[in-house]
């Protein structure tokens, strides 16, 4: 199998992530979760998904579909990739299990469905208004916050390009 079919198989739709979460269940994995646009791919992404991964044994990512980057409002230019060129680019990383785009404002419903273990967002939220982490505690999950890498941001590095 050619590494790119690797990567590829790592994208995985909703309907299909279950087989992967039982059989990771079965063999008493810990599944982690986090979800982001990642519209370009940098340092700080790599830092906090590295992070992620370490809290378990499997690192599920969700990824924003381009329709739902264009309703969270990072700008009229945003996302600057396609949806499948940012979910391959973060399922080419060794630390990530699975990739899953969804179409959402948020990714409750798809939390809803998974019920991962762990729950990660980055530390510019609290807790509580972490989506579906109401559902993450109620089934004896956990909900955990990181920082992050000071001097990375998406949106520093489209400014700067702006700027030449």
């Amino acid at each position: 199998m050619k590494s790119l079919d690797i990567i590829e198989n790592k994208i995985i739709k909703r309907e299909n992530a279950l087989p992967h979460l039982i059989r990771w269940r079965f063999k008493n994995k810990k599944v982690v979760f986090t979800n982001g646009c990642f519209d370009i791919l940098h340092q700080g992404h790599l830092d906090y998904l590295s992070k992620a991964a370490d809290l378990g044994d499997k690192l599920i990512v969700a990824v924003n579909s381009d329709a739902s980057v264009k309703v969270l409002d990072k700008g009229p230019e945003r996302p600057l990739q396609g949806e499948m060129s940012r979910a391959l680019l973060i399922a080419s990383l060794h630390f990530v299990d699975m990739v899953i785009l969804f179409e959402e404002n948020t990714p409750y419903e798809l939390i809803a469905y998974l019920k991962p273990d762990v729950l990660v967002k980055g530390s510019d939220y609290k807790i509580e208004e972490i989506a579906g982490s109401d559902i993450v505690i109620e089934n004896g999950g956990e909900v955990k916050t990181l920082p992050f890498l000071d001097g990375f941001s998406t949106s520093k590095i489209v400014e700067k390009i702006k700027q030449g």
